[in-house]
């Protein structure tokens, strides 16, 4: 049997400043940037033979763009040096429109990075601010443009709904405008208000109320007839794609539990039922590596049983759904008569259907898809 290829992640933890809604790990002091790039090469060495070889590599973080083109230059040539990689590898950066130039994109495009993904999030400059973001709607639309001219054919943008002070209508408008660029993806996300943020904070202080749950549906709804109107697949909960082809590989690696490495602090990665992840500190980071050891801060070995949960989990976001052969397969369970009262349930309530051997949702189980993996 084939073995199937893996994904790289390669965490790159610097921002210029921090986004109000964002949780991810960063920090916002760049003068480290010299020092991690090296520790990471490190890393990429060190990694040698933990996977046969890559057929996706996504740079994201934090903000990727924040590095310079010969930094980032040196750590591909790394990843080629000590990996093996598909000649035909989806290679992903993501970039804050705030950051980019022409001669920047052209200079990412000649380095082989042939999908860049915009962190857009709005075209609408007060809804900007109050996210926190450090680019303005101009600035977002003139990466796009720019972005096109350097030679990129797969462009994603990222954007969010479902803000105080966005209506629906607002929404639509951003939505068409994302959509008269014509990206190859698109990936649209509810805004979570994780505990560790600062819009969090805000939101307690000044006692701003959320979207009803009937609101936060109306938005979701929307966003799926708008994309599906235009043209779009809508293939996983938040992402949507013009073409087959230009779905997220590497994304959906993380959706059908195949293996893929993470490099750089607080990355994690999976082979078989182990997960391993590094610390979440730049400075644990650095030094760590510079004895020479890996950064694994930890690592848990799934059971059976969670790894049917993930399975679920993951699988039921998707329009593909679980393929209920390969489920079978791999668990030993004939997941139909496993689950056969709550399946036959949530196919009367419209929620999932059972079509060419995969168990799959409607799009009103992708509006509550986290919950339906408790089957």
């Amino acid at each position: 049997m084939k073995k199937e290829k893996a994904g790289l992640y390669i965490h790159i933890p610097f921002c210029q400043s921090k986004c109000a809604y964002c949780n991810f790990y960063s920090i916002t002091s760049v003068n480290l940037i010299p020092k991690f790039v090296a520790a990471l090469v490190k890393e990429i060495k060190l990694s040698k033979g933990t996977f046969d070889s890559f057929d996706t590599i996504y740079i994201g973080g934090g903000t990727p763009s924040v590095l310079t083109c010969e930094q980032i230059a040196e750590i591909i040539a790394a990843i080629n040096k000590f990996f093996k990689i598909d000649s035909k590898a989806e290679i992903t950066l993501e970039v804050n429109p705030g950051d980019l130039s022409l001669g920047y994109l052209t200079s990412l495009r000649s380095l082989g990075i042939n999908r860049l993904n915009i962190g857009v999030q709005s075209f609408d400059d007060k809804i900007l601010r109050f996210l926190g973001r450090r680019h303005n709607a101009n600035e977002a639309r003139q990466s796009i443009r720019d972005a096109r001219t350097a030679g990129f054919k797969n462009l994603g943008i990222d954007l969010i709904y479902s803000i105080h002070g966005q209506s629906i209508n607002i929404w639509k408008k951003t939505l068409a405008k994302a959509i008269s660029f014509k990206p190859e993806h698109l990936s649209c996300y509810q805004l979570t208000l994780e505990t560790d943020t600062l819009l969090y904070k805000k939101y307690r202080e000044e006692k701003i109320k959320e979207p009803s749950e009937n609101l936060q549906r109306k938005f979701f709804y929307t966003t799926a007839e708008e994309l599906e109107k235009a043209g779009y697949i809508h293939y996983e909960v938040s992402n949507f794609t013009r073409k087959n082809n230009f779905k997220s590989r590497h994304n959906i690696k993380y959706w059908r539990h195949s293996p893929y490495l993470g490099l750089g602090p607080a990355a994690h990665s999976f082979l078989d039922n182990r997960r391993w992840w590094n610390y979440a500190s730049v400075k644990n980071y650095l030094e760590i590596l510079a004895q020479g050891k890996m950064p694994v801060e930890s690592e848990e070995f799934l059971t059976p049983d969670q790894l049917k949960l993930e399975t679920l989990f993951l699988g039921l976001r998707t329009s593909e759904g679980i393929d209920l052969i390969l489920y079978k397969k791999r668990f030993n369970v004939d997941l139909l008569i496993d689950k056969k009262n709550i399946i036959e349930s949530l196919v009367n309530n419209q929620f999932v259907e059972v079509k060419n051997g995969h168990l799959r949702t409607t799009l009103a189980g992708m509006a509550v898809a986290d919950s339906l993996a408790l089957i």
